[in-house]
């Protein structure tokens, strides 16, 4: 007798065992889901969004802002001249082998960056080449490190939160890191992550992500409908929406402006088109992959001015521009797009423009191609207006303002960013000076100045920014979305919700 109802107190207790276990596991759907790890291999997608959850960086993004927070650095300090950093790091840290944290293990992470046969698109990109403008990294001794740098360069800061320079050290052939979560498994599309009991900054909500290669809404969606999926970040706007979760991300469609060319050479021409064009209509051209944008910066990134919106007016404000810049009778200029559809839909956003234009009388035609014809063409300054998108690289201002604003991008050739070819030395000055200031507060304020300046003289028009998407089961809990898409997974958790069984 005594047997059988132990028996029967096992069968009554392991499934809900089973399910309470199951709960503790965050099963996360994500589109190229890397092979191996390393966290210096991607600029953005899945690659970054999993070493999040498994190296710490220097500094850290804020929730929902590309500002920054102290992490493995607790403080840090910055020379008169600009050119060299010097960071704290917080004791008590240890790897996920045991090692401590300390100066040298985060000096020689650095200098590996640095060597100009490392892999890895990251430091080029957020560093101005390999090794561009950080000369070298070295430890002063076990709790500080120390920066120095070749030139002045105060994205430095917001840079070194990107998950692509979290601190590994390399044991043997693999790297292993110091965050919430530690590599379990790898396998084909599929990583399994366990928290690390010893994590500097207390556990983690879930005590296992596995990330899953989803490659589409199809699968995403047989798998929410088997159960075996809890959360799904598509690279676009999602079919399923119940449960979806979006944010507006970093990357920008605009218009440029050919502004050498005329009629676009006149600045009330530029606002004529401005005016001409309807948020609210924009929006319903984008669908649910982006916002219209009304600013030059989106609201995730630090720095960004809320002011007066750049899109819309009415028809009589078109008109009186038009006059006022004299728009040549007749004229009908050309404006490049992108053929893509997928994930957002440019031939029909270009449709759009093109009937609001046209309504105000500013009668243009679209000519799309693919992106790397057009990028020829607009580098060569042969083209009068174009849809264009950048990213707010890293996620400081300098690395999106810079490029698409001075003089310095705007020398036709292979080299050109600023495809507006706009000149202006007063953007020149403030955008200069903001690049080599190391105070947070003082940089803001010349960006505010620049985007004054922008938003005067239209070089280019903020149309939308993308938004970042998310998909989750009623059951998961505290997921927020971050702007860079590099979300932060330590708050997540499962909580059994009444009448939904796992």
């Amino acid at each position: 007798m005594t047997s059988f109802v132990l028996l029967l107190t096992l069968l009554v207790a392991c499934p809900g065992d089973a399910a309470a276990q199951a709960r503790k596991e965050l099963r996360v759907g994500v589109v190229g889901l890397p092979a191996q790890l390393d966290p210096a291999a991607a600029l953005d997608g899945a690659g970054p969004l999993v070493t999040r959850q498994i190296f710490d960086t220097l500094v850290a993004f804020r929730d929902g802002s590309t500002e920054v927070d102290p992490s493995l650095a607790t403080r840090w300090s910055v020379s008169r001249d600009g050119l060299v950093w010097t960071f704290s790091l917080r004791d008590g840290v240890r790897f996920h082998d045991g090692t401590a944290l300390n100066g040298a293990e985060v000096a020689a992470f650095f200098q590996r960056q640095l060597a100009a046969d490392a892999p890895g698109a990251v430091w080029p990109a957020l560093f101005r080449g390999r090794p561009g403008v950080v000369k070298e990294v070295r430890a002063l001794d076990r709790s500080n490190v120390q920066f120095t740098l070749l030139q002045p360069y105060a994205p430095l800061l917001t840079v070194l939160a990107h998950p692509g320079l979290g601190i590994a050290r390399l044991v043997g052939d693999r790297l292993v890191g110091s965050g919430p979560y530690r590599v379990v498994d790898v396998a084909p599309g599929r990583m399994a992550l366990e928290a690390f009991a010893g994590y500097w900054g207390g556990p983690p909500r879930s005590e296992r992500i596995v990330f899953l290669e989803v490659s589409n809404d199809d699968n995403a969606e047989a798998e929410f409908d088997a159960r075996s999926l809890d959360v799904w970040f598509p690279p676009g706007a999602p079919r399923r929406m119940a449960g979806a979760l979006s944010t507006p991300g970093l990357r920008v469609g605009y218009l440029a402006f050919q502004t050498e060319k005329e009629p676009f050479s006149r600045k009330k021409i530029r606002h004529a088109v401005a005016a001409a064009l309807d948020p609210a209509v924009i929006g319903v051209a984008l669908e649910s992959s982006a916002v219209p944008m009304q600013s030059f910066l989106p609201p995730g990134v630090w720095a960004r001015r809320e002011g007066s919106p750049l899109l819309g007016g009415t028809r009589a404000q078109v008109r009186s521009l038009l006059a006022d810049g004299g728009w040549p009778k007749g004229h009908k200029p050309t404006m490049l797009v992108p053929d893509e559809t997928a994930p957002l839909n440019f031939p029909r956003l270009a449709g759009t423009l093109e009937a609001a234009l046209g309504a105000a009388d500013i009668p243009i035609q679209v000519r799309s191609g693919p992106i790397e014809a057009m990028r020829a063409a607009l580098q060569a300054g042969d083209h009068d207006m174009a849809l264009v998108e950048a990213s707010v690289l890293g996620g400081d201002p300098h690395l999106f303002l810079f490029p698409l604003s001075t003089s310095e991008g705007a020398a036709k050739g292979p080299r050109a960013l600023n495809y507006s070819f706009y000149r202006d030395p007063r953007v020149d000055d403030v955008l200069v000076r903001a690049s080599q200031l190391s105070n947070r507060i003082e940089r803001a304020r010349l960006y505010q100045r620049a985007q004054i300046i922008l938003a005067d003289d239209l070089p280019w028009l903020p149309i939308y920014v993308r938004l970042v998407w998310g998909v989750a089961r009623p059951e998961v809990q505290n997921l927020r979305l971050h702007p860079t898409g590099f979300h932060r997974l330590t708050s997540v958790s499962l909580e059994s919700l009444p009448g939904i069984q796992r």
